[in-house]
């Protein structure tokens, strides 16, 4: 089962996906966040990379991610590249990740990609005011990424926001659960928790095995 977590930059999908993830045991759910994803700059100057479109589709190595899809839903390890967002490259260490009856994924693009989309049995889209998710984006790149408050204005401005109307925000249509107010919306995620508490027990019963 897999389960897609989408929703603007801030919009609180890591704390949805923590928040379920809590209500279920660890041994039986993989937790995948597409901005390990991001391709590598690391050829590109600094400074080219620093101006790159990292809220536009072709940023991020969807081939790579649909193929992890596939390979956990068919009971074979991925390994996960892991992301320096302060170089905007990928290390050369990965993340060894093994098969689990529920798989998690979220990002922003996840849904304006349809072969991620036919992945996903369960497809949230975690709505959230603008303004919100901005001030959450400033602390977090401020506070975690090692960036200015003037180079996160001129990014939201110049890329997030009018990529966020043009490609997320369209794909809340193909959203089977919306959720209000991100991690606050204890209802959603208890419903959400609940299906796959529900989908592990059908597994048990059945003798396990991947869905």
């Amino acid at each position: 089962m897999i389960i897609g977590i989408c929703g603007g930059t801030g919009s609180g999908k890591t704390t949805v996906a923590n928040r379920i993830l809590e209500s279920v045991s660890t041994d039986e759910v993989v937790f995948i966040q597409q901005d390990v994803y991001y391709r590598d700059l690391k050829d590109m100057p600094l400074d080219y990379r620093n101006a790159a479109n990292f809220d536009h589709p072709d940023a991020l190595d969807n081939d790579l991610l649909v193929n992890h899809l596939k390979r956990l839903n068919a009971g074979e390890p991925v390994e996960l590249p892991i992301y320096d967002f302060r170089t905007h490259s990928r290390l050369p260490a990965t993340t060894l990740v093994d098969p689990k009856p529920i798989v998690i994924v979220e990002g922003i693009l996840i849904f304006a990609e349809p072969r991620l989309r036919e992945e996903m049995e369960i497809k949230v889209f975690v709505d959230t005011p603008d303004d919100i998710r901005f001030i959450r984006r400033l602390r977090r790149d401020i506070a975690e990424r090692g960036r200015t408050l003037d180079s996160v204005i001129e990014q939201y401005i110049g890329t997030v926001r009018p990529m966020h109307i043009q490609f997320v925000e369209p794909s809340k249509r193909f959203a089977d659960v919306i959720i209000p107010e991100g991690g606050h919306n204890l209802v959603s995620i208890d419903l959400i928790s609940g299906k796959i508490r529900e989908r592990l027990a059908n597994s048990l019963h059945s003798g396990g095995g991947q869905s």
